[in-house]
């Protein structure tokens, strides 16, 4: 299994080599050269088997030979043993036909804990293997930075910086970032906003120097890894409403474009997915773009669902990829378009597109009222990401397929909206109950590249 760059001017790599390297050296982004597809019969075959089975079937065939089966099978087991439900992504079903897949019950309450406590598992196998190290840098819009936080503090082989918007993330958000005391991590709060903060990651990533000099590494959902560890839920909730026998869909929160990238590879692999549809807030530059094939940003608006403020959104370039026929040239055309401003989807691609997804946006008054009327109707209480997606999935409901929304965050991680659309400041698990009586440890930085790898280089520990 070989992992080609979406700008078709970096060298292939192995599993181990794209997942270490982050983002390709010509800026792209690495896909895998082909994706497994896998027997209707297999595919039933995952019924009823724990969470960690599936995701052992389900992404082996993407690992070529780095690790044995063995190996694989004890990192999957270490990276969700700390979670707090025994079927790691449980569904509550909501309505007739309508169900919400919680993603949110791992160390950092969040869907990201899904990917990062694996990744952080395979990069510590790896590193140990090699006996290399080293320093992992990511942008955070506030769930990311906090579950990377998570999974790699007090490792021995890794130094940790993440950047995340100065005043632009929950004050949960924030605190599960800047708490921790281990010597390795490094929480950088950013002037600027989200796009800002991943601007500055992919230029550390262009400065070769640097990148060479501190054997830079990437978590953010820029690492194909991170991509792969989010399809396994698509086949696990998929599969407890029937499939392979029938089809489903999901509706998915996004900002990055990475969550509903991984359902688009897993109905790659097979999976009998009828309907993707991406959710997003009121910076809604996915929908617009799906809609009218024109991707320009316009400003980031902040809202009450903040990890979903983006308007350049990484993972949309691996879609791209495809839509354009593979064509690296073309991709890092449109790339080159967009640092000046902004880009138009071809009609061809555009149509590609529209026959992979539809959209739609929440603004903040209809997701606000989505909350308390999800709450009065099931007694369920959602976080303003997940509301999000419950009310674009309403507006796409087909009696005849199941609808799965992927619920991304705990409530207790935006505890202001949710009490103010239902009047209940949802608590925060036992587990973290004192999460607000911690130090906090926390620099401050401009939106400068130099100062901030001046800060880097002068904080990696030997």
């Amino acid at each position: 299994m070989n992992y080609i760059s979406t700008r078709g001017q970096a060298p292939d790599l192995t599993f181990e080599q794209a997942m270490l390297t982050g983002l390709a050296r010509d800026g792209g982004l690495y896909v895998p050269s082909e994706v497994p597809v896998m027997p209707q019969a297999e595919i039933a075959a995952l019924a009823g088997l724990p969470y960690e089975e599936v995701a052992f079937r389900v992404m082996r065939p993407f690992l070529g030979e780095t690790f044995t089966d063995d190996e694989f099978r004890e990192i999957i087991a270490n990276a969700y043993a700390g979670f707090g439900h025994d079927a790691r992504a449980p569904l509550v079903q909501l309505d007739s036909g309508h169900f919400l897949l919680e993603l949110f019950h791992g160390p950092t309450l969040a869907f990201k804990d899904f990917a990062m406590q694996l990744i952080g598992q395979l990069f510590e196998a790896s590193l140990k293997r090699s006996g290399d190290r080293v320093t992992i840098v990511g942008a955070t819009s506030g769930d990311t930075g906090s579950a990377a936080i998570e999974a790699f503090k007090g490792l021995d082989a890794v130094d940790v910086f993440i950047l995340f918007p100065h005043g632009r993330v929950s004050e949960v958000q924030r605190r599960q970032m800047t708490t921790p005391s281990e010597a390795n991590v490094h929480a950088l709060s950013m002037t600027g906003h989200f796009d800002d903060c991943q601007a500055r990651v992919k230029d550390m990533f262009n400065d070769f120097a640097f990148r060479d000099e501190v054997r830079l590494a990437g978590v953010n959902s820029i690492n194909w890894a991170r991509v792969l560890a989010q399809v396994v839920y698509y086949f696990t909730s998929a599969v407890a409403l029937g499939a392979p026998h029938r089809k489903v869909s999901f509706t998915v929160p996004t900002g990055n474009f990475g969550d509903i990238f991984a359902g688009y590879i897993a109905r790659k692999m097979g999976l009998p997915i009828d309907t993707l549809v991406v959710a997003t807030n009121q910076n809604d530059i996915l929908h617009r773009c799906l809609a009218t094939g024109d991707y320009t940003p316009d400003g980031v608006i902040p809202s009450i669902s903040p990890s979903m403020d983006i308007q350049v959104s990484s993972n949309f370039e691996r879609v791209l990829f495809d839509a354009y026929g593979r064509d690296g040239m073309a991709v890092a055309q449109l790339m080159d378009e967009l640092k000046a401003g902004g880009f138009k989807v071809s009609q061809g691609a555009l149509q590609h597109l529209q026959d992979l997804f539809v959209s739609g946006r929440a603004s903040e008054e209809e997701t606000s009222a989505t909350i308390k009327a999800i709450r009065a109707r099931t007694g369920q209480l959602l976080c303003p990401h997940s509301a999000v997606g419950v009310k674009v999935a309403q507006d796409h409901l087909d009696q005849g397929v199941p609808m799965i929304t992927l619920a991304t965050a705990h409530p207790a991680k935006f505890p202001d909206a949710v009490e103010a659309a239902t009047g209940i400041r949802p608590p925060l698990p036992p587990r973290m109950a004192d999460l607000f009586d911690r130090d906090e440890r926390v620099t401050k930085v401009e939106n400068d590249l130099a100062e901030i790898e001046h800060f880097i280089c002068g904080n990696i520990t030997n």
